[in-house]
C-alpha cells in the first residue's frame, strides 16, 4: 500500500474582498483518482481548492483557497506521503495588491499588475527526493511537446497530457508519458475511466517497481 497525496481543483486569488482570479477546474478528475487509488487499496489525501463536487469518504481532506495555501499545505503533507499527483489547476498569477476594500468602478480602464505564483508541482517535485511525483499538463497547442517541457522542468516522474476540454467536464482525453518522451498510454472517457488506467501505469511504473 502507498500513501498517495493529490491536488485537485482550482485556486483563488482575490483582487479585493469580492472578487478573484480563478479557473474552471471542478475537481471532478482529482475526485475519481482518489476514488481509483482507494479501489487499490492505498492511503489518499486530497488538497483541494474551492470545489462543488465530494471526494472519496475514506479520503483525507484539505481544504485550501489559494495557490500559497495549496503549496504550503501540500509540501507540510508531502513529507508523510509516497508520492503526489498533482492534478489541480492553481492559479498561476496573483496581483502584486489586494485592496483592502471593493474596487469601485470609475469608467476608466482597470489596470491590474500581476506576478507569477509558485509552481506547487515543481516546488515538490523538486523536493521529491526519493518519493514520485506526476504531473498534469493542460495546454491549448502543442500538448505533448509542452507536457514533456513540463515534465522535465518540474521533476516528474510522469506526465498526463490533456487539454482545455477536459475543464468541468464529465469525460477527459490523455496521453501519459514518461521522461524518455514515450506514450505509454493514451485513455479517453468518463474521468473515472481515465483516473482508473493512470492508477494502473502507476501502479505498475512507481508503485510496484519500487
Amino acid at each position: 500500500m502507498a500513501k498517495i497525496l493529490i491536488t485537485s481543483g482550482p485556486t483563488r486569488q482575490f483582487l479585493d474582498p469580492v472578487r478573484y482570479l480563478t479557473n474552471a477546474s471542478s475537481g471532478r478528475m482529482g475526485a475519481a483518482l482518489a476514488e481509483a487509488a482507494l479501489a487499490l487499496g492505498h492511503e489518499v489525501a486530497v488538497v483541494s481548492g474551492p470545489v462543488e463536487i465530494s471526494y472519496p469518504a475514506k479520503a483525507t481532506v484539505y481544504p485550501i483557497v489559494s495557490t500559497e495555501e495549496m503549496l504550503a499545505c501540500s509540501r507540510e503533507i508531502f513529507e508523510d506521503y509516497d508520492g503526489l499527483i498533482g492534478a489541480a489547476a492553481p492559479c498561476d498569477y496573483r496581483p502584486v495588491r489586494v485592496e483592502p476594500s471593493k474596487i469601485a468602478k470609475t469608467g476608466e480602464p482597470l489596470l491590474l499588475q500581476l506576478v507569477e505564483t509558485d509552481d506547487v508541482v515543481a516546488t515538490l517535485g523538486a523536493e521529491k527526493g526519493g518519493r514520485w511525483v506526476v504531473g498534469f499538463a493542460l495546454e491549448t497547442e502543442d500538448h505533448r511537446l509542452r507536457a514533456l517541457a513540463k515534465l522535465e522542468r518540474k521533476c516528474c516522474d510522469l506526465m498526463i497530457s490533456n487539454g482545455v476540454e477536459a475543464m468541468h467536464s464529465l469525460d477527459n482525453q490523455v496521453e501519459i508519458l514518461n521522461p524518455a518522451g514515450t506514450i505509454l498510454k493514451q485513455v479517453q472517457g468518463p474521468k473515472s475511466v481515465v483516473a482508473k488506467e493512470i492508477l494502473a501505469v502507476i501502479q505498475q511504473r512507481l508503485i510496484d517497481y519500487r
